[in-house]
């Protein structure tokens, strides 16, 4: 259940257009809901002002069905991770309200809301363009938490200059989420031109040697460029949350002119 819908049953019950024994009967499912095969936590996005999300890899496409039927009762929009080609496509068939994005791997349920224009952005650079399936999961996922991107692609160090020519949308960014296969040197150069936290993401993209993402990973996490978050492996969603997480400190941050002046 998300805030807006405990919100609006609160005004309902003022306004009594809405039962108690009706509002309870919303409200005694939280924090979890038992299906046997899973335990729903309907209380997160409570907690954290996120989109739910499934992760469909090891559940079947009844499981992924029952799960989204359940989540869906409270929240405006469920996404689903990791979906391959074969189970989205299933899923769409089966439920309308539906959509799968091939690209990401990603189901959503519901609309995608409008980003409102004063939300902090997000840059999403990825090095090349096989990075792109990954930049496409965490754009999907900001998406789904109604928060404006930016997205740059194809900036990698093989070709310096063209990530100095859009130095300047980067520096705009509150946070930048900085996509890379291959060596994973883009976000150690990004991390030192910006001020901006950055949060490094490794591809599986690469040639041998390159470990399915194991090279591009230990890069990251040996940058010289301090202060780097790195993420697991092709973890676009993570790297998406962890945005979110830094955008609600920043939304919740007072203003430098109501401190105190000494």
């Amino acid at each position: 259940m998300d805030r807006e819908r405990i919100l609006s049953l609160l005004m309902a019950l003022s306004q009594g257009k809405v039962t108690t024994s009706e509002v309870y009967e919303e409200l005694k499912e939280l924090p979890f809901k038992d299906l046997q095969f899973a335990r729903l936590d309907s209380h997160r996005s409570l907690r954290q002002g996120a989109p739910e999300v499934i992760y469909c890899p090891g559940k079947t496409v009844e499981q992924i069905i029952a799960i989204a039927t359940q989540l869906k009762n409270g929240h405006k929009i469920v996404v689903g991770t990791k979906a391959e080609e074969k189970v989205g496509r299933m899923i769409e068939e089966s439920m309308p309200d539906s959509k799968y994005h091939l690209q990401a791997r990603m189901l959503i349920w519901g609309e995608l809301p409008e980003s409102p224009a004063d939300n902090p952005r997000v840059g999403i650079i990825s090095a090349g363009t096989a990075d792109g399936p990954v930049a496409e999961e965490a754009y999907l996922y900001l998406a789904a938490s109604a928060v404006a991107t930016e997205r740059i692609s194809d900036v990698g160090v093989a070709g310096l200059h063209r990530l100095l020519d859009v130095l300047n949308v980067l520096r705009r960014c509150d946070v930048l989420i900085v996509i890379a296969g291959m060596d994973g040197v883009l976000p150690s150069v990004v991390g030192g031109l910006v001020e901006a936290p950055v949060i490094a993401v490794p591809t599986s993209v690469g040639y041998g040697a390159n470990f399915e993402g194991l090279s591009a990973l230990l890069t990251m996490l040996n940058s010289c460029a301090a202060g780097l978050t790195v993420v697991n492996i092709d973890n676009g969603f993570g790297a998406a949350a962890a945005a979110l997480r830094i955008l609600s400190t920043i939304k919740s941050a007072k203003p430098a002119s109501s401190l105190p002046v000494k």
